[in-house]
């Protein structure tokens, strides 16, 4: 598959999930850029705005299987990756595949969910397979988990430490809908019969496996390379940050890039691309001083300041 063919298919999947799911094309375009970047989506936001749609109908228009895990208080990590089981014929025990078993594993209200068993997510999400007793097992490919977490602000909520972050290639939240989206969502609702709007499928799995590898591809200029760096080296320089941007952060934002040109269907990366995917890929991965988090600094302001600050490559 070439970037042209990447591009139409990327369009295509993201038509048919505009058609169910009310929110920015941008927004879209940011959670298909994590699985193109070969990653994984976190999408922050309050209750009811569509997160669990969003993840459902990516995978319906990828036609990759889909896994749903409901974290709460109480879940066991056993509980999402499975467990050894006790076959009473056979006289021996048997794994029995947990619902991380899936391409596209939707951890629904993640931070609900003790650390422990936020951490049964971080082998999967890094080495594409989990260990039980000692036994490792492969996860189906593609994999990716599309987890969405309430504000930290609401009561009940463990935050995620900085190393699962630090996971994810992007993050972004849906917000509320204008008045036009709110009033076609209600058209379109008393349009059908399900509470929910129903996703066609676009892709399938081998077409899907083929378009992460197209990023692969495309062509990143020695300056460009340095722009990223000097980016995420930026935001360790800033007073008001307390860890800034890791290495593994800048090879996201690499790899995102590459992506994101290759989505709009180019060989090659333009500094605008690298501005365009610095918020979703870099601002999660910021951690603030307690002075600025008190002051009420946003981690998207840094972003935007190293942004500003780092000189672009240009065109001789």
């Amino acid at each position: 598959m070439d970037v042209t063919e990447a591009n139409e298919q990327c369009e295509a999947v993201l038509d048919t999930i505009g058609n169910a799911v009310i929110a920015d094309r941008e927004f879209l375009e940011t959670v298909l850029l994590g699985a193109m970047a070969g990653g994984h989506a976190l999408l922050e936001d309050v209750p009811g705005t569509g997160k669990t749609l969003t993840a459902r109908s990516f995978a319906s228009a990828l036609g990759l299987s889909f896994s749903r895990v409901q974290f709460t208080p109480d879940l066991l990590p056993a509980d999402v990756t499975g467990t050894h089981v006790f076959n009473e014929q056979d006289r021996e025990f048997e794994f029995n595949e947990g619902p991380i078993f899936a391409n596209v594993v939707l951890a629904d209200e993640i931070n609900r969910a003790p650390p422990k068993t936020q951490a049964a997510l971080l082998e999967a999400m890094e080495e594409g397979q989990v260990t039980v007793d000692g036994d490792t097992h492969e996860l189906p490919k593609p994999f990716f988990v599309i987890a969405t977490q309430n504000p930290v602000e609401q009561e009940g909520t463990f935050p995620l430490p900085e190393a699962q972050v630090d996971r994810f290639a992007v993050k972004s939240s849906i917000g509320y809908p204008e008045v036009e989206g709110e009033y076609e969502l209600l058209r379109r609702r008393a349009g059908r019969s399900d509470q929910s709007p129903s996703v066609g499928t676009v892709l399938d799995e081998r077409l899907v496996t083929e378009l992460r590898e197209v990023p692969e591809t495309v062509r990143v200029d020695d300056d460009l390379l340095e722009y990223m760096a000097n980016v995420a080296r930026e935001t360790r320089e800033d007073r008001r940050v307390q860890v800034g941007v890791s290495p593994r952060g800048t090879q996201r934002l690499f790899e995102a890039t590459r992506a994101y040109a290759a989505m709009k269907g180019r060989e090659f990366v333009t500094p605008d691309d690298v501005k365009r995917v610095a918020q979703p890929v870099l601002a999660h991965r910021v951690v603030l001083t307690p002075d600025a988090q008190v002051n009420n600094v946003s981690k998207s302001s840094i972003v935007d300041r190293v942004l500003d600050d780092v000189p672009v490559p240009t065109v001789e």
